[in-house]
């Protein structure tokens, strides 16, 4: 492909080029990007995407700053930047108005490529797929992000891949939106959904089995059960119930179909679990749900290290474009850590590719002023006399 081409032979660090080998390989399979109007794209969807990487990579803190090393870093302008360069004005053009539904296209690739490569550690729970929000702070000129007086948030709401500890589907909305009708966009029939108490609803619970998908969710302690039948559980264990029960008040809000639910106690904290996975054990139940904290540890790890709060766009369409480039970071490094070092996504790795890539830089401006050097003077001859 033409445009891929072009692109090869611009990259100079072998380090931040084998970082985006997987994103390179999917290019044939996502829409090209195209201009609107009569005016040329100033950024090509491949130097959009590779402007949100190095902005991830690098943690930079704002948009200006990723501007100004596109300018003056020798890495940023050789790599990155368009070979004419890019103004503020053409870069935040492009990252609000262009560029969403290549993005989305690569994100899921990414994900399906992840998926293949990277192992499943809890294989025998089956497909597991946390899902929980996470708020981004908005200024107040984002008036779409509606949260409280005063306060402007967006809300992403996020599916992750617990056994391969990856995000694998992403939603935005404005920070009041509710979480559960997300449920059924993010989990697909064989999967299991892991969820908060955030999402105990009993007319959900019923629906979800109806759709043949199934789901381990925390619910509140007080909830009412008409116990159908109990299962026995050891008295030694951390399990201290598991029941076949019809969760809700009758007639009121009571679940037509039956459910199970895992009562465990941690710490002194009693859990209580509602499923309608029949297949495994208490403790099973009981691990899966803990294992819904992964998200949580993927939400800090991704906010501390990629700095993906710090926002360089303001619309619903600009902030999307770079959660998902935040995310497409992340799935990139998790396969580079795989596929180099049969490791999981560390910052220790991250710190060492930073550090390959500065020094394949330097190293490649050192080459250039050598060359530049080592070429003889041409002289200029002068005029014979007469």
């Amino acid at each position: 492909m033409r445009r891929f081409k072009q692109l090869k032979q611009k990259h100079k660090s072998r380090a931040f080029k084998k970082l985006l080998i997987p994103a390179y390989n999917q290019f044939p399979r996502v829409s090209q990007l195209k201009s609107r109007g009569d005016r040329p794209l100033q950024m090509t969807f491949e130097e959009q995407l590779n402007a949100l990487v190095y902005f991830h990579l690098e943690e930079f803190e704002s948009g200006r700053h990723l501007i100004q090393a596109l300018e003056q870093n020798d890495f940023a302008k050789q790599c990155v930047a368009p070979a004419k360069g890019i103004k503020k004005s053409a870069f935040f053009e492009a990252i609000n108005t262009r560029g969403l539904e290549q993005l989305s296209q690569l994100f899921t690739a990414l994900a399906a490529d992840a998926t293949k490569i990277l192992p499943a550690q809890f294989e025998q729970l089956g497909d597991l797929v946390s899902i929980d929000g996470f708020l981004v702070d908005a200024v107040l000129s984002m008036e779409w992000a509606d949260y409280r007086g005063g306060a402007k948030k967006a809300k992403a709401h996020v599916g992750f891949d617990i056994n391969r500890g990856i995000p694998i589907k992403i939603f935005l909305t404005d920070g009041k939106d509710g979480e559960r009708p997300f449920v059924d966009k993010i989990i697909g029939k064989g999967q299991t959904g892991v969820m908060d108490r955030g999402y105990q609803s009993h007319q959900c619970f019923d629906q979800w089995q109806t759709d043949e998908k199934q789901f381990v969710c925390r619910i509140k302690k007080r909830t009412t059960q008409t116990v159908i039948s109990e299962n026995p559980v050891n008295p030694d264990g951390s399990v201290f119930y598991d029941a076949v029960v019809l969760l809700g008040t009758k007639g009121i809000n009571q679940t037509k179909k039956e459910l199970r639910v895992v009562g465990y106690r941690v710490d002194g904290i009693d859990y209580w679990i509602a499923t309608n996975r029949y297949d495994l054990t208490a403790e099973d139940i009981a691990q899966v749900y803990k294992l819904r904290w992964n998200i949580e540890t993927f939400f800090g790890w991704w906010k501390r290290h990629l700095k993906v709060y710090h926002l360089i766009a303001r619309s619903p369409y600009g902030l999307m474009v770079q959660i998902l480039g935040g995310l497409i970071t992340y799935l990139l490094l998790a396969i580079y850590c795989r596929e180099q070092y049969g490791e999981k996504v560390s910052i220790h790795r991250v710190r060492e590719l930073r550090i390959q890539i500065e020094n394949e830089a330097a190293q490649s401006q050192k080459k250039k002023k050598s060359s530049n050097k080592s070429k003889p003077r041409k002289r200029r001859r002068r005029p014979a006399k007469s």
